[in-house]
C-alpha cells in the first residue's frame, strides 16, 4: 500500500485481515506468505481436522478458536479478536490474492467509502457456472433490497471496525456477507466495489464449488432476505 493510503502516524499492522478456516491447511502458506506487511492475518478455525490452525500459527498468524460451525460464526469471531481501525474479510481457500487487498482497504482508509466489496473477476475453470449463476441471481435481489448496484457478495471486503460490531450482525451461518451488505445499506454506508482476481481455489470446495454447498448458501442468503 503506498504511503497516499497510510494515516501519517501510522503503525504497522494498519488492518487486520479475518480469514474464516475450515481444513485449509494446504492454501494457507499460500495466503499468509502473500499477505502485505501493512496487514495482520486472524486466522479463524472453525472446527478444522487437519493442521490448520497449526500451520496458520507457525507462519504468524493470530489463531481463533470458534467452534460453532458457520461461516458467519467464524467471521463474526475474527471481527471481535479484530483491534485494527479497518478490517478485511477475505477466503483463505486461495482463490483471492491477498496481494490485492489494498484495492478495497484504499477507499475505507482514505474515507471515500465505507464499505468496500471486491468484484471477482474469474479466471477460468475458477468458478462453478452453477455458483456463478447464484451468485448473478443473488446480486440482483442485492441490488434491489439495498439499493445499491452491486454485481458480486463480493467476499474480500474491508470496512471500519467498530463500525461493523455497531451493525450488530446476527447471522452466524453463510447469510453473513448478505446480511452486512443490507445492513450497512440501511445506514446509509457509502458501498462501492473493486475489481479483484478469482483463481482457482487450493483444496476440495466446502461450499459454492459443490452443487450442495451452493444451494445451502443460497438457502441461507434467502433467510436473510426474506427478514
Amino acid at each position: 500500500m503506498t504511503s497516499a493510503h497510510l494515516p501519517s502516524d501510522s503503525v504497522l499492522p494498519v488492518v487486520d485481515v479475518v480469514l474464516p478456516c475450515l481444513d485449509e491447511a494446504a492454501a494457507l502458506p499460500w495466503v499468509l506468505e502473500r499477505m502485505p506487511p501493512w496487514a495482520r492475518a486472524i486466522v479463524v478455525d472453525n472446527g478444522s481436522t487437519d493442521d490448520s490452525a497449526a500451520v496458520a500459527a507457525a507462519l504468524g498468524a493470530l489463531v481463533v478458536s470458534e467452534p460453532r460451525r458457520g461461516f458467519g460464526a467464524a467471521a463474526h469471531a475474527g471481527l471481535l479478536a479484530a483491534t485494527a481501525d479497518v478490517v478485511c474479510f477475505c477466503d483463505c481457500d486461495a482463490s483471492m490474492d491477498p496481494g490485492q487487498l489494498e484495492r478495497v482497504t484504499a477507499p475505507v482508509l482514505a474515507g471515500t467509502a465505507d464499505l468496500v466489496l471486491g468484484r471477482r473477476r474469474p479466471a477460468r475453470g475458477s468458478w462453478p457456472v452453477h455458483a456463478r449463476l447464484a451468485n448473478r441471481a443473488l446480486a440482483v435481489l442485492m441490488t434491489r433490497h439495498s439499493g445499491v448496484r452491486l454485481h458480486d457478495l463480493g467476499p474480500m471486503r474491508a470496512a471500519r471496525r467498530t463500525e461493523l460490531v455497531d451493525l450488530d450482525l446476527r447471522d452466524r451461518r453463510f447469510g453473513y456477507p448478505l446480511e452486512m451488505v443490507l445492513t450497512a445499506a440501511r445506514a446509509d454506508w457509502r458501498i462501492e466495489e473493486r475489481d479483484i482476481d478469482y483463481r482457482p481455489r487450493i483444496g476440495k470446495s466446502k461450499v459454492t464449488g459443490t452443487l450442495r454447498g451452493t444451494v445451502r448458501t443460497v438457502r441461507d442468503m434467502r433467510a436473510v432476505l426474506a427478514t
